[in-house]
């Protein structure tokens, strides 16, 4: 499983911030795709989850009405989108990867097995 985060690491108060997560070595069927952060505090946040094979995309409640996921299946890329970034959305975004089954969370943290390297993303004023 390899997961490789790319996007526009470096935005000022308001653009768009537009990430990718490039997936290879598994079937995206059988797994749960999720998107992470980390900022300043000491825990790493969720922010959304997607299932292929359930055509299923959930939020984490600090994430709903901010955050976009939507996927290009056939380029097996995945994506983070949020219109309008402020000086707290600077932080390391990470993609994530578990298998489908074997839990009965959708998108919590522990459950992810698979990580990305992450990507930085810088906000300026």
């Amino acid at each position: 499983v390899q997961l490789v985060e790319s996007g526009e690491r470096r935005l000022q108060i308001g653009q768009r911030l537009r990430l990718s997560c490039g997936m290879s070595g598994f079937n995206i069927d059988d797994y749960v795709i999720g998107w992470f952060r980390q900022g300043r505090g000491p825990e790493r946040e969720g922010l959304g989850c997607f299932s292929s094979l359930e055509d299923r995309t959930e939020y984490l409640k600090s994430a709903q009405g901010r955050f976009t996921i939507t996927t290009d299946i056939p380029k097996n890329q995945i994506y983070l989108q949020m219109s309008s970034v402020t000086m707290d959305d600077a932080a390391v975004y990470y993609c994530a990867a578990r298998p489908r089954t074997g839990t009965f969370h959708f998108c919590r943290k522990t459950d992810f097995q698979h990580w990305g390297q992450g990507i930085r993303v810088f906000v300026s004023a």
